[in-house]
């Protein structure tokens, strides 16, 4: 890599068209007026001074370094940028990434190519800007992220209500209550506050009005026409995160344009993500900027379409650093061969084409299945990723195979095809593929949930009639695994998956016919083995002062008497400061979930996260708490934010509405 001496202009303002004062971080390399170079963009609300500063400090050096400017900015009304946010990856927002496009291109030190890039909102939005076609933008590198805002996001998956559209609108709640820095935006910094306190919105309001998938979700999602997008697009997820179906689904939409790695991580930056094996995120991202951006022909449009990592012999355990397994390539990508797997006796699987079960069983899972799943997007590589499935198959239907005679390696999206009835017209419908060791230990490798209402369509959804057979086709989310000799390949059936799935009005009975359950595993085909580069700097994350250490903890208790369960969040990031701006923080996120046995209409969530900003001689602190209940006929929400100066409450704020259930 090239060794530029660079800047780091902390805080740059951008005046927009309207003019909002819009704030930038800008990493830019020696000497760029007289020697113009490329600027890499990422644009979000996750607060640039505070939020995503270790993450930042991590590559744009890097990029500065290889000749290449970073420009980080706050999506207006966060961090220290004007205004109040309006919403997720709206038109307002799209429209300001195009017109910061446009500036970054007419900088005399830019020399006119922009890129854009990001993780999970900075992913996504790079994606939907891509398809407006500002004309500087000339590549994208989008990780974690989604090309479809409806089935592959924290708000609803094929029609089932995540409990994870809670806890991101409690999490937006409170990044958008806290204050800026006053040593960036001086005495204005109480006013932008109060502005911001007064008007931002509680997301899930919105998101509830939008409970299929109508024009709202719609908009921003790619795949409603992948020929917007016609510029460069390298797509990144690890398969421990809830957004591994993306670079698959994109290679297939975007065709040559695009390029996917998948790897084994959280929901992180490659070259920093557990677990590990990591790869060297910085150089793969070098190499595509100085193609595209600057015009070097170093042979990216020639690597594989897909390089994914094939997971093997991996055990569930509290905390995960490395998960064995091996890198394959794919030159290009094709929809897979597929193993058909059918019952051999009541609850046998086989391979073959052919059922040999006969007759009928039911179906209805405790409604506190599933608290072995984790979290639906993961941070940390411990209890937030799915553990030992046991505890969750004992409520659930279980068909396994013999112990496997030889390996079996599989990349791709699962599906399962079952025919079944239902007592009631609405009812859940869970499936998982487990990895059964020779101990008994079982995996997760993939799931998939569906609300049977949606079964046919997530736009128009039709309730079920009771007692009607009716064909369902499930399709289980991507995944990259080895199952070796030795190990049982195990379908898991569930109608519950609390708490990660939030439950019908009705507890719901379904009588399957055996005789039609047939699992399709997607074959690895034709792969090289190749080796992924890791990253030169093994710890790539800057150090800050810790002042108090952090917690993680994760519990469920069963109450016995009462017949409730609770499942329980605590995540302290501990107070630490940046060496640098002098700025300590520490976020505690405290969430409780819980559900009475045979009572779907008791389940309630409550989020509560504690924001901590100081200096010596300055501390503001906001309180945000978001909870959620239910009816058989409605979701009932609330919401609070309460912030307080010193040791002063200055505002307090109160949100609630109550949502009819619309099929789910």
């Amino acid at each position: 890599m090239a060794d530029r001496a660079f800047a780091t202009i902390e805080n740059h303002w951008i005046t927009l068209k309207d003019g909002t004062r819009l704030a930038a971080r800008i990493w830019m390399p020696e000497n760029a007026d007289a020697d113009p170079v490329p600027a890499v963009f990422e644009f979000l609300p996750y607060r640039k001074r505070d939020g995503t500063s270790p993450r930042d400090e991590s590559t744009y050096p890097v990029f500065a370094a290889a000749g290449i400017a970073g420009v980080r900015v706050d999506i207006r009304g966060s961090g220290e940028s004007d205004g109040v946010i309006d919403g997720e990856y709206t038109p307002l927002e799209l429209a300001n990434a195009c017109e910061l496009i446009a500036w970054i291109a007419e900088q005399p030190w830019c020399n006119g190519s922009v890129g854009m890039m990001g993780i999970s909102w900075g992913g996504f939005n790079s994606l939907q800007v891509a398809a407006l076609r500002p004309p500087a933008l000339k590549a994208v590198i989008s990780i974690a992220s989604t090309v479809d805002r409806y089935n592959d996001d924290i708000h609803y998956k094929n029609g089932c209500h995540l409990s994870a559209q809670l806890s991101w609108a409690a999490t937006m709640l409170a990044y958008q209550s806290r204050s800026p820095d006053p040593e960036l935006t001086g005495n204005r910094w109480k006013e932008m506050w109060l502005e911001r306190l007064d008007a931002e919105p509680f997301f899930l309001e919105e998101w509830l009005e939008h409970q299929r998938r109508d024009d709202f979700w719609k908009h921003g999602s790619i795949c409603e026409n992948f020929d917007d997008v016609q510029i460069p697009t390298l797509v990144i997820a690890g398969w421990a995160d809830g957004y591994r179906n993306t670079p698959l689904k994109a290679v297939e939409g975007l065709g040559d344009k695009a390029k996917a790695i998948i790897g084994p991580w959280v929901h992180k930056y490659p070259h920093f993500a557990w677990p590990k094996p990591r790869a060297d995120f910085l150089g793969e991202a070098i190499r595509w900027w100085n193609r595209w951006l600057k015009g070097e022909e170093n042979g990216a449009e020639d690597l594989p379409q897909v390089r994914a990592y094939i997971m093997d012999d991996v055990k569930p355990a509290p905390r995960r650093d490395f998960d064995p397994g091996f890198w394959v390539a794919k030159p290009r990508w094709t929809a897979p061969d597929m193993d058909s797997l059918r019952l051999d006796g009541a609850h046998g699987l086989a391979f073959g084409s052919e059922s040999h079960a006969r007759g009928r069983t039911a179906l209805r899972s405790p409604l506190a299945t599933g608290t072995a799943s984790g979290e639906y997007f993961t941070l940390k590589p411990d209890a937030e990723m799915a553990v030992d499935q046991r505890s969750d198959d004992a409520g659930s239907l279980v068909f396994e195979t013999e112990p496997l005679a030889e390996a079996r390696d599989y990349l791709g999206m699962p599906v399962v095809r079952i025919t079944l009835k239902s007592d009631a017209e609405l009812a859940n419908l869970c499936a998982r593929i487990v990895d059964v060791h020779p101990d008994g230990t079982a995996l997760r490798v993939s799931f998939g949930v569906l609300n049977l209402a949606h079964r046919t369509s997530n736009e128009h959804p039709e309730p079920l009639t009771p007692g009607e057979d009716t064909e369902i086709t499930l399709t289980l989310d991507a995944c990259g695994y080895r199952f070796e000799p030795g190990h049982r390949i195990r379908l898991s059936l569930s109608t519950a998956y609390w708490p990660m799935i939030l439950p019908p009005p009705t507890d719901a009975t379904l009588d399957i016919d055996l005789a039609s359950v047939e699992l399709l595993l997607p074959k690895l085909g034709d792969a090289a083995r190749i080796v992924m580069k890791e990253p030169d700097n093994p710890s790539p994350l800057p150090t800050y002062i810790e002042h108090a250490p952090g917690d993680t903890r994760r519990s469920v208790a069963r109450d016995l008497t009462h017949a409730r369960t609770e499942y329980r969040i605590v995540e302290d990031t501990g107070l630490h400061e940046h060496p640098g701006t002098g700025l300590s923080t520490r976020q505690l996120r405290e969430e409780l979930w819980t559900i009475a046995d045979n009572d779907p209409s008791s389940m309630t969530g409550t989020s509560v996260w504690t924001c901590d900003m100081s200096r010596p001689g300055w501390f503001v602190r906001t309180i945000s708490t978001a909870r959620i209940s239910c009816t058989a006929d409605d979701w009932i929400i609330d919401a609070e934010v309460v912030a307080i100066d010193g040791e002063d409450e200055f505002f307090r704020k109160a949100y609630a509405k109550s949502i009819p259930r619309d099929g789910m």
